[in-house]
Formats: structure tokens, sequence, C-alpha cells
């Protein structure tokens, strides 16, 4: 990503998802939000339950069965239909990189901090998250102070707090159709999208449902995985992704620790 200058907070715009419902939710992220001084947009998320028939049209649960391993769950069609709709938001305003929240994350006391860091650091990441669900096998690619801006040869996952440059959105989006897997699964595929999707170690936030997810239920009690045997495809890509984003990584000069050192940015 070419920049002529480094990004600052006047140049996102910054979007929180939200089914209208989650009312506590959505008080807790505004809360959160206004204390650290950002002005946001909430997005009314779209509720698979509500609309699963016309969701699965722009789906292929076959596909998402043998790259996941478990059934399409109307949350995860709303959470990918909820996401790709806040993208085409962000590409109709005139913000350079948007900041796109889910409503269940806990900001840490150095989010402004990493989040200044990231924009004044933006010719080195394509999309960029500041927490994770999985992030496995880091590779530093730079060093901003007192973060590490990190690819992953193994699962990268977790879309509650990320930043994302408006011209990979418009690029990616169109390509994200049909739905064959969890959003942040399709997103860890940088092998395929050819993007850099990087993380910023120490995580500056962290997701936290309670136990209850709008997804999953409670406990994870709506995700019934079929027996491991059916599961084997699912076991095979998984194998076969490390080594495609192994030899992604290699070949843009990514696979090992980089020397590249900047100053962050003081809190």
């Amino acid at each position: 990503m070419t920049l002529t200058r480094p990004l600052t907070r006047a140049d996102i715009g910054i979007w929180l998802i939200n089914l209208p419902r989650d009312v506590d939710r959505r008080a807790r992220m505004e809360a959160q939000l206004s204390a650290m001084g950002l002005a946001f947009t909430v997005f009314p998320a779209v509720d698979g339950r509500v609309e699963e028939a016309r969701l699965k049209q722009k789906a292929d649960p076959v596909a998402y069965a043998r790259n996941m391993g478990a059934p399409l769950l109307p949350g995860k069609l709303g959470v990918f239909a909820s996401h790709l709709a806040v993208w085409g938001a962000f590409l109709a305003s005139p913000h350079k990189v948007a900041l796109i929240l889910e409503d269940d994350v806990v900001f840490h006391d150095d989010f402004l901090q990493a989040l200044d860091t990231a924009l004044a650091n933006a010719d080195l990441w394509d999309l960029v998250r500041f927490n994770k669900i999985r992030a496995k096998m880091p590779v530093t690619q730079a060093r901003l102070g007192a973060y590490r801006l990190n690819a992953y040869v193994g699962p990268f996952t977790g879309n509650a707090a990320y930043l994302i440059h408006r011209e990979v959105a418009a690029r990616l989006a169109p390509g994200l159709w049909p739905q064959t897997r969890a959003l942040d699964h399709e997103l860890n595929r940088f092998f395929v999208h050819n993007y850099r999707q990087l993380g910023l170690e120490p995580w500056s936030s962290h997701p936290d449902d309670g136990g209850t997810s709008t997804i999953t239920g409670t406990g994870f009690a709506l995700v019934k995985k079929p027996h491991w045997t059916k599961r084997l495809p699912h076991y095979r890509l998984k194998a076969a992704n490390y080594l495609r984003r192994a030899i992604w990584l290699w070949r843009h000069s990514m696979l090992w620790p980089k020397v590249v050192v900047r100053e962050g940015v003081r809190a």
C-alpha cells in the first residue's frame, strides 16, 4: 500500500455492527467508544435467523460444511453479510480506512495508542487486527515502538476489531460471494485473495460475549459437528492451508522475521 503521508484518526470511519435487539451490548460499546472520544456509526447487523432463506441463496452450505467441518448456522450467514454490508457503507463514504467493530469488544487501556500506531504505519498492512480468536505461529514483520506487527503461518481468526484500507475492501468484496466459509476463515485465505493480513501485538482489545453468542448460542450449544470421520476433508484442508500460507508468505518475503523498526506512537 503506497501512501503519501501517515494516516491519523481523521482519515478513518468507525462502524459498530450490532443487532438492534442487542441493546445492552450496544450500550457497553457506546460507553467505551465515547470515553475514548471516538465518533462512530452503529450499523444494524443482518439477522441471520430472519434472513436465512435469502442469505442461503448467496451461500453454498455443502461447501461450507466441507470447509469448516460444521454446518452453516444462520448466525454465520448474518455475520458474513453484516461485515460485507459494512464494507459497502465504507466504500460509499469518503474515508481512506475503516475501523470495523463487533459489539462484544473490550478495549484495553492502550487501544488508542495501538490504533494510532497502526494508522501511522498503514503502508505496512492491508488489513490489521487488534484482537483474535486464534493467532498461531506469528512472524514479526516490523517492530513499532511497543508493538509487533505480525503475519501468521497458522490460523489467524476473529473479526471483532480490525482496520481495512478502502482499496483492499473494494478489491476483495466481489470475490467473497458465495459464502463457503466463516468470514474470518475466508479472510485467512490471504494466499487466495493476495493481501497482507496482519495483527498488532500485544493485543489492545479482546472479544468477550459473556458466554452467550448470538451465533453459536450459550456455550456453543447450537454447534453440532458431524462425526470426526465425516470431517476428514476439513482436516485435510486445514493441513494444506498451513503450507499455502507459508508459501505465500515466502513468496512475499514475509516468512522470516524482519528487522524493520519504527518508532511507535506515544500514549
